[in-house]
């Protein structure tokens, strides 16, 4: 056996192993391949050409039309434009609905305050009525001092004019308060501020005027705080027989 036929072949020695033939069935089927435009390389590019000529090929394939640019860029200005105008109007909406709630919230602060105004009126009146009626019986003795005590020397003058100052700046003290008296004589009986204690048949007042005020009436501003207790009015006795008379002559 000759050297030759003894040693094995370089490149089977450098591998270690024996080339393999791969099988049909792993073959890629490549079948459709000449559809596909591939560069033509038969033709030797002049040099400095090949880098220059890949960069165009990705240029072209990244190159946009510019009128779809367009259209995309307006398409998405108008969706952002109707995004804008919904939040525009929720916050719209939410704007109306915290004005309402502001002016609802004033309407219902204002009827709290006038009615507070209201009950601490008619609470300061209550109080003032309350407190002015318990010195009526005291103004009523000064009202009877004065009408039935006649100073007969210089000494009972001077006590009568003594008890009559203070009475006066009783009077006076109850007008600052709001407390008015009644002057009912010669008006219609009203009930409303009126209390009809007797009638007095009398030609002088029409039937149902007041004659005289027995015990005196007051006001507190527009309220009544005591009726005045009056004599009434009734038609004189003799008139039905002076009427009888003079239709007995006129017949």
């Amino acid at each position: 056996m000759n050297e030759q036929e003894q040693q094995p072949d370089n490149g089977e020695q450098e591998s270690g192993r024996e080339a393999v033939t791969p099988s049909p069935e792993v073959v890629e089927d490549i079948s459709g391949a000449e559809s596909i435009d591939l560069p033509d390389f038969s033709t030797a590019s002049p040099a400095g050409t090949e880098a220059a000529y890949w960069e165009a090929i990705a240029t072209e394939a990244n190159e946009v039309n510019p009128e779809e640019e367009k259209a995309i860029l307006i398409a998405a200005l108008q969706q952002e434009n109707l995004l804008l105008k919904a939040q525009l109007e929720e916050r719209s909406q939410q704007i109306e609905g915290h004005k309402i709630q502001y002016t609802r919230l004033g309407a219902d602060f204002e009827n709290f305050r006038k009615r507070t105004v209201k009950e601490k009126e008619e609470l300061d009146l209550q109080v003032k009525g309350a407190t002015v009626k318990e010195l009526l019986p005291v103004v009523d003795n000064f009202d009877r001092a004065r009408s039935h005590i006649k100073p007969q020397n210089d000494g009972e003058m001077n006590i009568h004019k003594s008890y009559q100052s203070v009475y006066k700046q009783l009077v006076d003290c109850l007008k600052r308060v709001g407390v008015s008296p009644m002057r009912p004589e010669g008006e219609p009986f009203d009930p409303n501020f009126h209390e009809a204690v007797m009638r007095e048949p009398t030609s002088e007042y029409p039937e149902g005027a007041v004659v005289e005020q027995l015990v005196r009436g007051y006001l507190l501003g527009e309220k009544v705080l005591r009726h005045a207790m009056v004599k009434v009015a009734a038609p004189p006795e003799d008139a039905p027989e002076q009427s009888s008379s003079e239709e007995s002559s006129d017949s």
